[in-house]
C-alpha cells in the first residue's frame, strides 16, 4: 500500500506552484497556436471590409492618420480611386463601435462595414443595416462636407436609429474622425 503524502505547508506550496506552472505553459501555448489564425482571419475581415466601402480598384497602400488607419485605393493606372478609414468611437452604448468608412476622391460616402461592436441586439446592432441605402437613416451618397450628418436630435440630417441614440451619436462620431482623417489623406 502506498505511504499517504504528509500535509505540510511545503507540500501545499509545491503542488500549488506545479499546477500555476502547467497551467501558464498550456496557457501559452494555446496563445501561440492561435495568434497566427486570429491574425489571418482580422487581415481577411479588414480586406473584406475595404473591398466592400469603396468603388473597384487594383491595390491598396496603408497609413496612419490621427490614429486610424487609412487605405488608399487606386485602379490599374496608378490613380487613386478612393481611401477607406478604419474609425471608432468609445461612445456607443456598448462601448467602441468600430466602422470602416470608404470615401470616393469627391469626398462621398461609397459605403460603411461595421467591423467591431458591443451594441444591444435588436437596437444599436441595427447600425449594420441602418445606415446603409435604402436604410432609414442611410449616409451612402452623402459627402460629410456638404452635410451635416449627426442625428436629427443633434440638429443634423441623420435619423437615429429608433430607441439607440446613443449608438447613432457614435456611429455619426466616428464618421465625423473617419472624415477628418480622409480629407488629410487627400490633401497629401
Amino acid at each position: 500500500m502506498a505511504k499517504k503524502a504528509k500535509s505540510s505547508l511545503l507540500n501545499m506550496f509545491l503542488s500549488l506552484t506545479v499546477i500555476a506552472v502547467v497551467a501558464a505553459g498550456l496557457l501559452a501555448l494555446v496563445k501561440v497556436v492561435t495568434e497566427e489564425p486570429i491574425e489571418n482571419a482580422q487581415k481577411a475581415k479588414t480586406e473584406e471590409a475595404i473591398k466592400a466601402v469603396l468603388p473597384e480598384f487594383a491595390k491598396t497602400d496603408t497609413l496612419t492618420v490621427n490614429g486610424y488607419m487609412c487605405h488608399k485605393a487606386f485602379n490599374d493606372a496608378g490613380e487613386l480611386v478612393g481611401v477607406a478609414v478604419e474609425s471608432f468611437s468609445d461612445k456607443g452604448f456598448g462601448g467602441r463601435l468600430k466602422v470602416m468608412y470608404g470615401f470616393d476622391m469627391a469626398g462621398t460616402i461609397v459605403g460603411y462595414s461595421i467591423l467591431e461592436t458591443a451594441e444591444t441586439p435588436g437596437l444599436g446592432a441595427k447600425a449594420d443595416t441602418w445606415f446603409q441605402n435604402g436604410g432609414k437613416g442611410c449616409v451612402v451618397g452623402k459627402n460629410p462636407g456638404e452635410s451635416k450628418l449627426t442625428v436629427k436630435k443633434d440638429g443634423g440630417e441623420v435619423d437615429a436609429i429608433s430607441g439607440s441614440t446613443i449608438t447613432s451619436r457614435a456611429f455619426c462620431g466616428a464618421l465625423d474622425e473617419a472624415y477628418k482623417a480622409y480629407k488629410v489623406v487627400v490633401e497629401q
